[in-house]
């Protein structure tokens, strides 16, 4: 009975064991065939694609804003400055 037990164990160990190793040699396999390397392009692609889109939204929604604030100075008779140069009166200091 005991070796019954042992032989059963053991047998349960090695079919465990032989899982295992089926299933590491398919992530091998999977893994040098370029699938995940191809998957991880693929979704940084649409992450970078993602961040262009926002980007561009923002861009409109900043242009919009500014449209809008310009409009409403010039209803209440305000002069609206000239977009910001590259070196403005108040700035004084060097980079």
């Amino acid at each position: 009975m005991i070796v019954g037990a042992i032989v059963g164990k053991a047998a349960g160990l090695v079919a465990t064991g032989l899982a295992g190793a089926v299933a590491l040699e398919g992530v091998k396999k999977v893994a040098q065939s370029g699938l995940v390397h191809n998957t991880a392009v693929a979704v940084t692609s649409w992450g970078l694609r993602g961040a262009r889109a926002a980007e561009v939204g923002a861009e409109k929604a900043r242009l919009t804003a500014s449209d809008i604030v310009s409009e409403a100075r010039e209803r209440i008779g305000e002069q609206t400055p000239p977009p910001a140069s590259g070196a403005g009166a108040d700035h004084a200091h060097e980079h």
